[in-house]
């Protein structure tokens, strides 16, 4: 709690995919590419990152805020459900396809995956000694 929260998907879940369907004399490519992701992280709380975001190690240290995709919780979740808030992420998807001599674009596709993140509190007493 009121420490920065770095939020990142993995490499490989933001790249651009590919499928083809043909049938005789004729192919169509359908391409999806990531644009932006928008995490839920269930204190009420939102951010949208226009990419995976940077993963954290701990050699950055606890205090130092995400570079591109970051968030900071100011309450504990130990009142929520399971003691824990749920968190999304949605990818939005950009989807082009072209063949037979024609092109365009698909609707924004998404997809969501979601994960239980538990956030505690702690406090220090100063006695004055």
């Amino acid at each position: 709690m009121n420490l920065p929260t770095w939020l990142w998907l993995a490499r490989g879940d933001w790249r651009r995919v590919s499928a083809t369907a043909s049938v005789p004399g004729v192919s169509v490519t359908a391409v999806a590419r990531p644009a932006k992701t928008v995490w839920s992280l269930g204190d009420g709380g939102s951010v949208t990152c226009r990419g995976p975001g940077t993963p954290y190690t701990h050699a950055v240290g606890a205090n130092r805020p995400s570079p591109d995709c970051g968030h900071t919780y100011r309450t504990s979740s130990a009142g929520r459900l399971n003691r824990a808030y749920v968190v999304s992420a949605t990818v939005h998807w950009t989807v082009t396809w072209e063949g037979a001599g024609q092109s365009g674009t698909f609707p924004d596709l998404t997809t969501t995956s979601n994960a239980t993140v538990r956030v505690t509190e702690s406090q220090a007493l100063n006695t004055g000694g």
